[in-house]
Order: structure tokens, then sequence, then C-alpha cells
């Protein structure tokens, strides 16, 4: 793997001068905070070495690299998920990348359905903690300790510091942020009634297809996770309806604004 991800270091490298301090991974529906970014170099997926390419309608499948706030920063625009076929090492093989290009934060967002009976529709979420739900995890395999530990340890998994900026960049633009756990399933078809409420029972707030590969990758290679998840849908007794992907990315498009005022103001506290 590590001859893997200097390779596809070395030819990012060649097609941008930026050094990135914070990597940004932008979920369904979201992909419009690239706008605030000035961009220097834009590398389309299928260009690039070693990586999986996004086949999600809502993800437009490109390396941005550029300055937010006037850091400098390196974002996916659009991910890639194992509902598309990709293995989890696959699929978070990008994080990796983003490590040795020399990231010192990741920074996630996802579209999600709520669960918590006091959420709505549009509500943005700091993640606070996760439950894997997907069957499956991007450490299994041989280990490379010079990558990271065999046994990670995933006791402080989001963390607490950029939590609590955020917190605080909300407040003074009047954002009401909820706080909770991400569960992650593995879609691609969307929860039951009887899934969402199992989901809520074992302690979840949202529940989404996706992050949470990521976030292992990240804190495997030592890297501080701030994730945020918007709420797109309901699976709440009373409160379930019919869902699409179309509602979902329309919901996510509605509520990005607000996620994007509380990104842009916090990489320049990390």
């Amino acid at each position: 793997m590590l001859e893997k991800i200097n390779q596809t270091v070395a030819f990012i490298k060649s097609r941008t001068t930026v050094e990135p301090r914070v990597g940004i991974v932008l979920g369904t529906g979201l992909g419009n905070l690239t706008d605030e970014i000035k961009i220097v170099t834009a590398i389309p997926y299928t260009e690039i070495p070693n990586f999986p390419v996004s086949t999600v309608m809502g993800h437009k499948g490109q390396l941005v690299f550029g300055t937010l706030n006037g850091i400098n920063v390196v974002a996916m625009q659009g991910r890639f998920h194992f509902y598309e076929g990709y293995s989890m090492q696959e699929l978070s093989f990008p994080i990796r990348v983003m490590k040795y290009l020399g990231i010192k934060t990741l920074v996630l967002s996802n579209a999600s359905g709520g669960v918590n009976p006091t959420f709505e529709v549009g509500d943005i979420m700091i993640i606070t903690d996760h439950i894997n739900l997907m069957g499956n995890n991007p450490l299994i395999g041989k280990n490379n300790d010079e990558i990271g530990p065999r046994f990670p340890d995933m006791h402080d998994t989001y963390d607490k510091a950029l939590i609590s900026k955020a917190l605080l960049i909300a407040e003074k633009n009047g954002i009401r942020c909820r706080q909770g756990v991400y569960a992650a399933m593995t879609g691609p078809c969307f929860e039951t009634p009887s899934e969402y409420k199992y989901v809520h029972i074992i302690g979840a707030d949202c529940v989404g297809m996706s992050t949470v590969p990521e976030v292992i990758v990240a804190r495997h290679m030592g890297l501080p996770v701030f994730a945020v998840s918007i709420i797109t849908d309901l699976g709440i007794i009373g409160k379930v309806v019919e869902v699409s992907h179309e509602e979902v990315i329309q919901a996510a498009n509605n509520a990005e604004p607000k996620m994007t005022k509380i990104i842009k103001e916090l990489v320049t506290l990390i």
C-alpha cells in the first residue's frame, strides 16, 4: 500500500504546488463548498493513479487544491462508497494520500437520515462518535507499521477541541447545531422503518452510508478528525416518508450554506 500511496502522491505533486494543511471530504449534495475555495488546481479522479472513480449523482469527482480563508486545503469533491463495489481499502485510499500530501487535520461532511426524535430536515449535526454497522473495516488485512499501528485506539475519535470551536462559530453566527452519534450502514437502499428504529435504540442520532471508513483510516494515521452531518431526511416513527436520492441532494443543497460557514471559519483555527 505504501508504494501505491507514494506513487499517487508523486503524481499529484507533479500537478500542483499547493501544500495542504487541511483535507476536506464533501458528501452528497455538498460539493458547492468548493465555490468558497480559491482554486489553484483541480484534478479529475480519472487522471489520478490508483484512485477510484465516483459513480454517484451529486459527486463531481475531482480533487481540488487551493485556499479557504487563506488556509491551504485539498478537497475531495465527491467521495467513494462501499455500495459502489469498492473495497474498504480502495474507498479510504484518498485519505491516506491526503495524509502523505501533508494535511494535519481531516474535515468530513455527509448527508444522513435523522433518527433522533428532536431532529428536523435541514439540521446540522456535529458528529461526536460513530457506530460501524457496515460489517467491514478498512484496517482488515496485513498492517504496515510505517503507516499506523495494528490496533489503533478509537476512544477519542472526533476531536473535542475542534468540536468546541465549531460550536462557538455556530453560536456566533446564529446557526443551530446538534451533536450526536453517526451510524454507518452499507446502503445503497435507504433504511426500513424497523432499521431506523433499531439504529436509534442502539444509540445513534443519524444514519448514513459513508464517513466511518474514512475516519477509521484517518485515526489509524493519527489525523485529528472533525465531521458534520446534514440531516436530509427523517427515519423517526410518525415522520418516516418515502425519500429519493434527488430529494436528499436538494435538502443537502438547502442546508449547505450553514455548514460551509462553519467549516470556512473552522479551518482558520486549526
